[in-house]
């Protein structure tokens, strides 16, 4: 498999120019990769918690979607070991639809006479990406009162496997 590019190469926030269509014809980009989040709900979502905990964003950027499955991994790990299966309920809020292009340009010894450069290059479709904005929630978790601090500790660990700085905002049901 192809090594990944750095990710200073998609994070900031541009105009999306990747739309697909069922019509062939008006669609800028033939074909969507598959998602890498295997799951966006997690533990119990029909239990009423009290406790809402949410991961939000302090910058504008994209997340590609294999930091939001490690994310999402280490962060449900630590709520099903100390919390069970049902003592939680996890979200990913942001949805990565935002299809990443990269255009391959030739390497090595005497590589600029074949490559005819960047501008405006359109690229191939590389992965998925979601857009999220300066103070927008990308995980939400909701649990009982005495469990907060086993959730914050799940969100914190999330957030180092993000490329962005966080904050949790802690929200309690009247």
């Amino acid at each position: 498999m192809a090594k990944l590019r750095k990710f200073v190469a998609y994070r900031r926030l541009k105009r999306p120019y990747t739309r697909t269509s069922k019509f062939k014809s008006e669609a800028y980009i033939r074909m969507t990769p598959n998602t890498k989040v295997v799951r966006f709900d997690l533990g119990d979502p029909n239990k009423d918690f009290p406790l809402t905990l949410r991961l939000l964003s302090k910058s504008s950027l994209h997340i590609r979607d294999n930091a939001l499955e490690s994310a999402r991994q280490t962060s449900n790990k630590l709520l099903e070991t100390y919390l069970g299966l049902n003592g939680f309920h996890l979200k990913i809020v942001v949805y990565p639809y935002h299809v990443i292009r990269e255009h391959a340009m030739a390497a090595g010894a005497g590589a600029d006479r074949f490559s005819s450069g960047m501008a405006h290059s359109f690229g191939k479709p590389a992965g998925l990406a979601a857009r999220v904005k300066k103070g927008q929630a990308i995980f939400q978790v909701k649990v009982d009162k005495q469990n907060l601090r086993v959730a914050k500790q799940a969100l914190e660990r999330a957030s180092k496997k993000l490329p962005c700085s966080c904050t949790i905002q802690v929200i309690e049901k009247k």
